[in-house]
């Protein structure tokens, strides 16, 4: 199991009778065989494909499985995607360095924490054209090539391109492995700030729904039954005309949590064009990583880095005070569960689904 996936990782089941790769490109299929090995997999799939060339294309980093490089003898999980690529490219290989500006906000022997710009993928691909955040770290810091994966030097977590905000990275392989337990062990402290559609109902929850890809689209999230566990935290900071400001505390690192959690209680996130609808305010989902919390790896210290929203969010906060707004602590109401529909196809199956009367868990 790769080092990042979290120790309760468990796969998403494929829905009964679906073609796992209908209607995706045909560089990109969809694991159907439960702990089948990636070159087998590869071989059986790819028409015309030896095992010993679908091992090569493995080796030359020109298969990733779920965006990372893995192993020829990976065990795959039912529902994740697998990328090939026909030809090598340097990307393909190494991650090259390219001086990019980078917003620092802390930096010592063993690690940097920097503020993540709008619109930079944090990490090669196989063919990526555009340069990334790991382009930039390695022209910063090139020792950082020689620290965990080939295309994902140091990094401990990622975020959404179009997510800005606070990251941390590790400087050496003993940093690399204490971050990334802390990350398994859920004591990475990781806030959110999310404008969002309406207001929800508490002003103050926990949803604990299960995430894992959409059946109907492979290449979204969505909240489904026999997802990975997953849970965030939500405060109202403040509340406007038709929209509000959110804190989100993210317990749960998956794929588009947050957008798929807020999505799901009726309240997506505002520009998101995902799991909401665009807006004219903002040109990207309305989400910033605004603190990340951690131990240092080497002393034990608490550090505790906090970045404030760029000047799209900003912006977009202070257009929606000109419509009016009420602080939050002004705000009347309770703190509960938040009311989250079960995965779909639960309720026809007369399976029963209820809420606890402390948290917004999903009981069968």
């Amino acid at each position: 199991m790769p080092p990042d996936r979290p120790s309760d990782y468990t796969p998403d089941p494929l829905p009964t009778g679906a073609l796992p790769d209908a209607e995706l490109p045909p560089s990109e299929l969809m694991a159907d065989n439960e702990g089948e090995r990636l070159d087998v997999f590869l071989s059986r799939r790819l028409p015309g494909l030896s095992r010993t060339s679908a091992r090569r294309i493995i080796d030359e980093g020109l298969a990733q499985v779920e965006g990372s490089l893995e192993r020829a003898s990976y065990r795959l999980h039912f529902g994740e995607m697998v990328r090939v690529h026909s030809s090598p490219t340097p990307a393909a290989m190494v991650a090259e360095p390219i001086d990019i500006p980078l917003d620092i906000r802390y930096e010592d022997a063993d690690v940097i924490v920097l503020n993540k710009p709008v619109g930079l993928t944090v990490h090669p691909a196989p063919g990526e054209r555009n340069p990334t955040l790991v382009n930039a770290l390695l022209a910063y810091c090139p020792d950082l090539q020689a620290i965990g994966d080939a295309l994902r030097p140091g990094l401990v977590h990622r975020l959404d391109k179009d997510t800005s905000g606070v990251m941390m990275v590790a400087k050496n392989a003993p940093a690399l492995q204490n971050l990334q337990d802390q990350i398994r062990a859920r004591t990475v402290e990781k806030h959110y700030v999310a404008v969002v559609a309406g207001t929800p109902d508490p002003l103050q929850g926990r949803v604990e729904a299960p995430v894992g890809r959409d059946r109907s689209d492979p290449r979204r999230m969505a909240i489904v039954d026999g997802g990975k566990p997953s849970t965030t935290e939500y405060t109202l900071v403040e509340r406007f005309l038709d929209t509000s400001l959110l804190d989100c505390h993210l317990i749960t690192g998956r794929t588009h949590q947050i957008r798929v959690h807020m999505a799901a209680l009726g309240h997506p996130i505002i520009g998101d064009s995902i799991y909401g609808h665009p807006s004219h305010l903002i040109d990207r989902q309305a989400l910033h990583a605004r603190l990340l919390a951690f131990d240092h790896p080497t002393s034990g210290l608490r550090l505790r880095i906090e970045v404030e929203p760029p000047a799209d969010i900003e912006h977009l906060i202070e257009v929606l005070r000109g419509s009016g707004s009420v602080h939050g602590a002004d705000i009347g109401g309770t703190v509960g569960p938040a009311s989250v529909p079960p995965p779909p196809g639960e309720q026809a199956q007369g399976k029963r689904w209820r809420k606890s009367r402390h948290r917004s868990r999903h009981i069968r």
